[in-house]
Order: C-alpha cells, then sequence, then structure tokens
C-alpha cells in the first residue's frame, strides 16, 4: 500500500512540474511572438559565441554520454548519431550563423485582398506558439530545433533522449544563454530536468499549454508520441527511401548516385534502403552496383530474380530477401534490391513498400525522369540526385526541425516557415455585415 501512495505521490509530482514547464514556455512564447527580428538575431549569435565559449564542457559532457552509450551496449549507428566532434560542433555553429541570416518569416504578408465593402483583409505568417520536440540519441538536434523555433518566434521544450543526457543539457544552456544576453526571456527554449521517460506522458496531455508536437527518432518512439498525445503531431514514421536506376540511365552517374545514396552515412532517414533496378540491366550496370555497394562494406539482400542475376555474374554474397525486407528501415549498411520491368513497377513498388520521404531516379531520359516524379507520392522526389541532399542544410533551409512524410502542415525539410500559421488581419471603416 506505501508503494502505491508514493508512486501515486511521485506522478503527481511530475505532472505538477511539466505543467510549470508548460505554463513558463507559454509565457516566454507570448513575448517571443513580438520579438523583433534584431532581438532573436542576436540571440541566434550570441548562442553561437556560448557555442565556442562552452565547447569544453559540451565535449566532455558529450564524452559521458558515450561512455554511459558504450557501457550499454548502443550500436555504431547510434553511438554516430550521437557524437559531438569538432566537425559536428562547427557544422551547429555554421547552422547558427545560417539561420540568423535567412529572413525573418514572422509578418510576412502571405496575401492582400480589400473586399467590394471596403473591408482590407491581410492574411500574415506567425509564430505557432509553444511546440514540444521529442528526439532520441542526436544532440545536434537540440541546437537546430532550438534555433529555428528561436528565429521563428516560438518557444520550444526539448525532450531528448536519456542516452544524450549531459549534452543536451549543455546545449540547452547555451539557447538560453543566448536568450538573455539579447533580452529575451530564457523560457523560450526549454528542456525537463527529468530522464523519467513518464515526463513525455505528462507533456502530452497539455494540449492547453502546447501548440504543436514534433517527434523526431525511430518508428517506436513516433508511433507511440502519436498515439499519446492530446496535442497535434507532425511525424514521419520511418524513412524507406529508393533509387530507381532506369533503363537509359548514365552508368557512371548511376553508380554514384547509389552508393552516394546508401552509404555516404547510413544511420539517417534519408539514406537510400532499397535499390530497383531495370532488368534491361541484369547483366550489365546490375552487377556493377553491386559490387560497388559491397566493395563499401554494404550487404544486399535480393528477391530470386535479383539474386539469380547476381549469381550469374559471379556475385555471390547477396543473401535471399525475406518477406519485411522491402518494408526495412536498416540505417545500417544493408540495402534490399529487386530487378523490376518498367518505371510503372518501380512507382507501384514504392507506393507499396515505401514511406513517402524521399525517392530518386537515375535516367538520361527526362520525360521518364518528369513521370516518375509524377507517379511517386513522397516528401522529396529527385531526378539524377542522391536521396541523402533531402535536408534541410542542403534545401538552404539553414537547418531543419524535422522531415514531415504527412501532407498537413507541412511535408519535407521543415524550415522557418514551417513553424509557422498565418492570421487575418482585417482592417475596416465602420464595416457591418447586413
Amino acid at each position: 500500500m506505501r508503494a502505491t501512495k508514493t508512486k501515486t505521490h511521485q506522478t503527481a509530482n511530475l505532472a505538477d512540474e511539466m505543467r510549470a514547464l508548460g505554463q513558463a514556455a507559454r509565457a516566454a512564447a507570448r513575448k517571443m511572438a513580438s520579438a523583433t527580428g534584431a532581438q532573436k538575431n542576436a540571440a541566434l549569435r550570441h548562442a553561437g559565441e556560448e557555442l565556442l565559449k562552452q565547447r569544453g564542457r559540451i565535449e566532455k559532457a558529450n564524452a559521458e554520454d558515450l561512455k554511459r552509450g558504450k557501457a550499454k551496449g548502443l550500436s555504431g549507428p547510434m553511438l554516430d548519431r550521437l557524437r559531438l566532434d569538432e566537425k559536428a560542433l562547427k557544422r551547429l555553429a555554421e547552422g547558427l550563423d545560417q539561420v540568423t541570416a535567412l529572413p525573418d518569416p514572422v509578418g510576412k504578408e502571405i496575401s492582400r485582398v480589400v473586399r467590394p465593402n471596403g473591408l482590407l483583409l491581410l492574411r500574415v505568417r506567425v509564430p505557432i506558439g509553444t511546440i514540444l520536440i521529442v528526439y532520441e540519441s542526436r544532440p545536434n538536434v537540440t541546437i537546430e530545433a532550438g534555433a529555428l523555433c528561436l528565429k521563428s518566434g516560438n518557444a520550444c521544450i526539448l525532450r531528448g533522449g536519456s542516452e544524450a543526457s549531459a549534452s543536451n543539457a549543455a546545449l540547452v544552456e547555451v539557447l538560453r544563454k543566448g536568450l538573455d544576453r539579447a533580452g529575451l526571456p530564457e523560457d523560450a527554449v526549454s528542456t525537463p530536468q527529468t530522464t523519467d521517460r513518464a515526463a513525455i506522458s505528462e507533456l502530452l496531455k497539455l494540449d492547453a499549454l502546447i501548440d504543436l508536437v514534433i517527434p523526431r527518432g525511430g518508428e517506436s518512439l513516433i508511433r507511440a508520441v502519436a498515439e499519446q498525445s492530446r496535442i497535434p503531431v507532425i511525424k514521419h514514421y520511418k524513412g524507406v527511401c529508393h533509387v530507381y536506376v532506369h533503363k537509359d540511365a548514365d552508368p557512371e552517374l548511376a553508380q554514384k548516385i547509389v552508393v552516394n545514396s546508401k552509404l555516404q552515412r547510413v544511420s539517417v532517414c534519408n539514406a537510400a534502403e532499397t535499390l530497383l533496378v531495370h532488368r534491361d540491366l541484369a547483366q550489365t550496370l546490375f552487377p556493377a552496383l553491386a559490387k560497388a555497394l559491397l566493395e563499401g562494406g554494404c550487404e544486399l539482400r535480393a528477391e530470386p530474380k535479383a539474386k539469380a542475376a547476381l549469381e550469374a555474374a559471379g556475385i555471390k554474397q547477396a543473401k535471399k530477401a525475406d518477406d519485411d525486407a522491402f518494408f526495412s528501415e536498416y540505417l545500417d549498411k544493408i540495402i534490399s534490391v529487386k530487378l523490376v520491368g518498367s518505371l510503372e513497377e518501380a512507382t507501384d513498388h514504392i507506393e507499396r513498400y515505401g514511406s513517402r520521404h524521399t525517392e530518386a531516379i537515375v535516367t538520361r531520359d527526362a520525360a521518364a525522369g518528369r513521370r516518375f516524379q509524377e507517379l511517386v507520392d513522397s516528401a522529396s522526389v529527385f531526378v539524377n540526385a542522391s536521396t541523402r541532399l533531402a535536408d534541410g542544410f542542403e534545401f538552404g533551409l539553414g537547418a531543419e526541425i524535422g522531415i514531415s512524410t504527412d501532407k498537413l502542415h507541412a511535408r519535407g525539410p521543415m524550415g522557418l516557415e514551417e513553424l509557422t500559421t498565418y492570421k487575418w488581419l482585417g482592417d475596416g471603416s465602420g464595416q457591418l455585415r447586413g
């Protein structure tokens, strides 16, 4: 009986703590909505200075997280996501600079119309308000998401995974110092002071205080957030991205795009997980592509026709694809491969097995490229380019808050504009409704 009471007391305390966190963020959001572009840019510049000033502290915190992660047996790709080395910190600083340089979306006029009765109606961009971001082992999200929310006039609550708790706390402090130095409320960027997973459940109940939830991480995390949340959620469950090598593909370009899409960085959602190749290339380009992937240390999981074609070419390493292979987001040096008979068969496959994230076609036939883009219903569809380019930094957004595979209210890499909504402003001179 005593244990039950203690648990209830602890749960009540946690609920109160999360409500207080939400209330503080809500109050900060009201002030951020009227912050000037100059104030927000100053906060970002100061945050960049703090990032360099506190580099030693950040690296020490990250080393603690990595040590703890290794002890827990985190996989190589997970540790790669967690690591904040000199290159990663430099990229974060560059991201802050890019976001600072971007135009402020708040107050931007979307439309203007004067009604027959003389009423002027403006539609302008405004911040969404308070945004909860739930993510796993990538501490870089702390800076990227916080910077974008700050620049777009929002307040954010950042809830990273326990495996990056020390790194995230250090980076949140960087952003809060930047806000304070610019005369803006520190609570515009905050994080729970507990690693208790129940904190997320409590935050997801605060629909009167939090306007939007953005989960970033594995499919299980995103589904859990979407199922529990009383607040609207922007999500993508996984990134099952495809590269289709058309029968008229340039061989050299195809190899470069396939290898880059799969192996440039395997632990991210825009890495290719499936290679589709036209069957006319089964005895020529297909074996060359397979060899290039194998040389990069990639495991091939092939459907029967593809496996037979590779074996006929003397490539015996390919494993048989099981029933779940083409639904799989490996996030590792593994790729599913299949031969298809037409562009339509390729797009039908993507429709059935894909996650509406990012797809690419390699072809010299411009009409085929346009047809592929028309038929594929994904957030990003490329012709003759790597799937790895589906990224906010690469799209010129400065950084991204995430990649949405939803259709409402944002789709694909989400930058500043996707962190705003709009409101109508009406200027009248006594107009009434008859």
